[in-house]
């Protein structure tokens, strides 16, 4: 028997004592696969890991996820670095989180389901939201009651918890409790430039006058003004219609 013939018939041998481990063994096909790497106990980690939190900083955390999303997308690209799978994902998991505890460990097939989304794309969303630093999360394992030779664990579902990083607090601006970023207060004075604009459309020229000027007895003055200009305007008008009438009569 050459080398080649002795490694392919020992290979042939460990494959064997691999189906007879599996047979022995009580769990599914689901409890027999490894444990996943730096995976804790299940009750032993998540004292430590999971924080309480309030509804107020979980919607400002998914405020922040969809403005970083926006701000940080590629013209001509469809998706920014998130994804709109993550913030499905982000938005579900504000649902589920207890406030008090900050407990947050739901498993994928729940995710899939509720979101109704390939578990593929779920990996994905979950893993952009990491990177992203929006989620954390411990893997987690089980004891199982198993006898024989068999694994006497079995991997469970991740404990996760909810964060934003400092850079997508920022685009809330006064939202997040801390001072607005330039662009913010650009978009603020826009925004009232709109509504003064709107509003100094609805006054006659008395109204405009107490608007625009700030000294009052220069103010009272041009209203007054204003307010004779506008009489005298509708007084023609006035007129004008009587005496079309009066034509239209005859």
């Amino acid at each position: 028997m050459n080398t080649g013939e002795a490694a392919e018939r020992g290979n042939f041998f460990k494959r064997i004592d691999g189906v007879i481990d599996g047979a022995r063994a009580d769990g599914s096909a689901e409890d027999r696969k490894p444990i996943r790497r730096n995976s804790r106990r299940k009750g032993s980690c998540e004292a430590s890991f999971w924080r309480g939190t309030s509804r107020q900083d979980v919607q400002k955390f998914l405020m922040a996820a969809r403005h970083y999303e926006r701000a940080n997308k590629e013209p001509g690209k469809r998706n920014g670095p998130l994804g709109g799978v993550a913030l499905e994902v982000l938005a579900l998991f504000a649902n589920l989180v207890n406030f008090k505890s900050g407990r947050l460990d739901p498993s994928l097939d729940y995710i899939t389901d509720k979101l109704c989304r390939s578990r593929d794309a779920v990996v994905r969303a979950l893993k952009a939201l990491r990177e992203h630093g929006f989620i954390d999360w411990l893997r987690r394992f089980e004891p199982i009651p198993n006898e024989g030779r068999g694994p006497q664990v079995r991997q469970v579902s991740n404990a996760y918890r909810l964060s934003a990083p400092k850079r997508a607090l920022a685009l809330l601006g006064r939202w997040a409790g801390r001072p607005a970023t330039p662009d913010d207060e650009q978009a603020g004075r826009e925004d009232r430039a709109a509504m003064e604009a709107e509003y100094v459309q609805t006054l006659d020229l008395a109204g405009l006058a107490a608007f625009k000027i700030d000294d009052s007895d220069l103010a009272k003055a041009l209203a007054a003004m204003g307010k004779a200009i506008d009489l005298r305007e509708s007084a023609k008008r006035t007129g004008y219609q009587s005496t079309s009438y009066s034509y239209a009569g005859s």
